[in-house]
């Protein structure tokens, strides 16, 4: 799976009350987060943002309350990856629970800038930011990994490894 776009750039210690505000929570419709997805950090960041565009990070992405909120509002605002030096371990379980990709890749988050274009081999963890002329390896997921995001998540991963053969669907 690959994906290019557009970066939007972040420092350190994002933590999920910024990437969907608190007052947000009530809300289920992913749209609705979506557009409401950084507006704290970002004001601009949900008019900006378009289809396979890439957030890129420092350390700690996520941080804060383990709300799966703040996933599904990036990647239904149309965020194809993050990449961060490192990401809060919930928020980093709760991405590949919803099938939003994301890679930890220190130099990638060290010289990236916003505005950058930007492409991601997730397979092989490799970015290559077309504006710098640069390449950056990140570690790739295992397979088993790698499988959950290509099929949405792990809702839709286990209905489809599991699911149909034991009535579920």
């Amino acid at each position: 799976m690959k994906v290019t776009g557009t970066t939007h750039k972040y420092g350190s210690n994002v933590d999920t009350d910024v990437i969907i505000p608190a007052r947000y929570l009530n809300v289920s419709d992913a749209a609705l987060l979506a557009a409401h997805c950084m507006e704290d950090i970002d004001s601009g960041f949900a008019s900006a943002v378009k289809r396979g565009d890439i957030i890129v990070a420092g350390k700690n992405f996520g941080c804060g309350s383990s709300r799966e909120h703040a996933p599904i509002a990036i990647k239904a605002s149309g965020i194809a990856c993050v990449v961060a030096l490192t990401f809060a371990r919930i928020f980093y379980r709760n991405a590949i629970n919803i099938g939003l990709p994301i890679l930890e890749c220190a130099k990638a988050s060290e010289c990236v800038a916003a505005g950058d274009a930007v492409s991601v081999d997730l397979a092989l963890g490799r970015i290559i930011n077309h504006t710098r002329n640069e390449v950056y390896q990140a570690a790739p997921f295992p397979p088993f990994m790698h499988e959950i995001i290509a099929e949405g998540g792990l809702v839709l991963h286990t209905k489809k490894t599991m699911g149909t053969n034991r009535g579920l669907a």
